[in-house]
């Protein structure tokens, strides 16, 4: 029966251990400096998890940090929400940038294209610090 307990406990650290692994993200850049930095890993809530909506990615707000497809470079993009508008078909658009770039990203990102958002705690994003560089050596980044 021990040999039961320990391998259910097994699973259950593992399958834990999937599901808070799916809700981190490693910086591969600067663009967000000093925020955050290459090597960090920010928590987020993602648009879609297993089905379930933890974010709304039509009402979002200026200041909230996202993850979105860019259709302006091949990986996604974790910027900031500069500006938020509604073009006449009624599709929620955000303008986006990198708080240490010099201006805004390219295009405007759809609400479709958002993947997930940098979770807070209070104005505070929840950010790991520097436990990201053995991704970014093992992907070559």
């Amino acid at each position: 029966m021990s040999n039961t307990r320990e391998i259910i406990s097994y699973i259950a650290i593992i399958i834990i251990g999937i599901l808070v692994a799916q809700h981190l993200n490693v910086v591969v850049s600067g663009s967000m400096e000093p925020v955050f930095y290459r090597g960090d890993v920010v928590v987020i809530e993602k648009t879609d998890f297993l089905g379930l909506n933890e974010i709304n990615a039509s009402n979002l707000n200026v200041g909230d940090i996202v993850i979105y497809h860019a259709t302006w470079y091949p990986e996604p993009v974790i910027h900031r929400i500069i500006n938020k508008g509604t073009i006449p078909d009624g599709r929620v658009y955000y303008i986006t940038k990198g708080d240490n770039n010099p201006g805004p990203d390219p295009v405007p990102v759809y609400s479709n294209q958002v993947q997930a958002k940098v979770a807070t705690l209070g104005n505070t994003s929840l950010i790991i610090p520097k436990i990201g560089y053995i991704t970014l050596w093992i992907r070559g980044l």
